[in-house]
């Protein structure tokens, strides 16, 4: 059983697009314009309540430029819309590693993982973003424009004993 002391909840990777997409087997399944492309990971204890959290921080993220260049405005402010892919890769625990392969026994199996991610893109779309995604489990190609570039990693951190 992995040790959740190391878990940080669900994680995602969240970068300000100008565009972006999401292919499985040469089609786009999920394309936006302006707007955030979030990687997502489900770690082992994750669940529904983190991953509305999360949502709703996304959906407050002030990394949107406004009228004097602060960084003041959120998908909620620019209409934008958020392209979210399913990653669990972003699990893995590098300091873990047996050679150079990392560790990625954290993640959440897929039959748990899956209601997770349903649920966070369920979730974002409640507070009025329009939600792309990809295809859950699926071998996909993802194209950006990263504007600016601004990056921002975000987890939500577990309580253990």
């Amino acid at each position: 059983m992995p040790d959740l002391r190391d878990n940080r909840g669900v994680r995602a990777v969240v970068q300000r697009v100008s565009e972006a997409a999401v292919r499985v087997d040469g089609e786009v399944v999920g394309a936006i314009g302006p707007g955030l492309a979030v990687l997502l990971g489900v770690a082992h204890g994750d669940d529904a309540r983190g991953a509305e959290r999360l949502a709703a921080r996304i959906a407050r993220l002030r990394i949107f430029e406004d009228e004097s260049g602060r960084f003041d405005r959120s998908l909620l402010d620019t209409g934008g819309a958020a392209l979210v892919v399913s990653q669990f890769t972003l699990i893995a625990d590098s300091r873990r590693q047996k050679g150079t392969r990392p560790d990625f026994s954290n993640a959440a199996r897929p039959e748990v993982a899956e209601p997770i991610y349903n649920h966070f893109c369920e979730a974002l779309g409640d507070h009025g973003i329009p939600v792309e995604t990809g295809v859950f489990g699926a071998k996909m190609q993802v194209e950006l424009v990263n504007d600016g570039p601004v990056t921002i990693v975000l987890d939500t951190q577990i309580v253990t004993p």
